[in-house]
């Protein structure tokens, strides 16, 4: 009987793509090393903006205070702007002799005091706040296997609270040592001045310690890890701020009377 001999064709194999190939794992491997090679669509930058993870969020709520905060530096720098024109301001009398009412406001000491206190409470407030995003127990809070870095960042977001109330007591107790030297509001445009920026700073600063209090009652009460790291990161931005604020007009104050 003849052998049939089956002609092989000519034609060429089409060309797989790399792609096509899944390498045993039923899907084509991770292109996009920031994903860490989890699986498809995990880079959170490829997503739509609102469902970009929680970062997107911690993102939004730290544009929100700075654009706050820029507001208060616009009001801050109208004020001292003011101090330097009334500093160099006067006025002639009936006998035609320029006067300058401008009287230094001596500087009580305890103010340095309180500055002291305000660059600590900076200090245990940011610790909190890097406490809050320590990667190594982080995952724990997670995966539900209790809460290490609430309960680590619990004290120092406390003793910033307090450190700020023995802050405000300092600040009185300034405006009540002025008040027995008989300097008061409208002594002169100096004591005006000091009232006016350490008064406005104070008003700040008691906000802040009311975010400070929301979110230490949130490091309690709330159950998601994510809600309580914006809300700690948050009251810390703004305090830095405050005291930030505050080494600036502290040093108006005493070298630019």
């Amino acid at each position: 009987m003849p052998t049939t001999i089956t002609p092989t064709s000519t034609e060429p194999k089409p060309k797989r793509h790399l792609e096509d190939h899944d390498h045993g794992s039923g899907r084509r491997p991770p292109t996009d090393k920031r994903t860490g090679g989890g699986g498809d669509n995990d880079n959170w930058n490829d997503r739509p903006n609102g469902n970009r993870g929680p970062r997107e969020r911690l993102v939004r709520y730290r544009m929100g205070i700075f654009f706050a905060l820029a507001s208060d530096l616009m009001f801050f720098v109208a004020i001292v702007s003011t101090f330097f024109v009334s500093q160099s301001t006067g006025h002639f009398d009936a006998y035609n002799n320029y006067v300058n009412e401008w009287s230094p406001t001596l500087i009580p000491p305890i103010l340095w005091l309180n500055t002291a206190v305000l660059i600590l409470s900076s200090i245990t407030m940011e610790a909190a706040r890097r406490r809050m995003f320590h990667e190594v127990d982080v995952m724990d809070e997670w995966l539900g296997l209790g809460k290490p870095i609430t309960r680590g960042a619990i004290p120092w977001v406390a003793a910033t609270v307090i450190l700020g109330i023995v802050f405000l007591i300092g600040q009185w107790v300034a405006w009540t040592q002025l008040a027995l030297q008989h300097v008061f509001f409208l002594s002169n445009p100096s004591s005006h001045f000091f009232y006016l920026i350490t008064g406005v700073h104070g008003i700040h600063l008691i906000l802040g310690i009311f975010g400070l209090s929301a979110a230490l009652i949130g490091l309690y009460a709330s159950r998601s890890l994510e809600s309580r790291q914006i809300m700690v990161d948050c009251a810390a931005w703004y305090w830095h701020s405050m005291g930030i604020f505050w080494l600036f007009l502290f040093t108006l104050l005493v070298f630019f009377q």
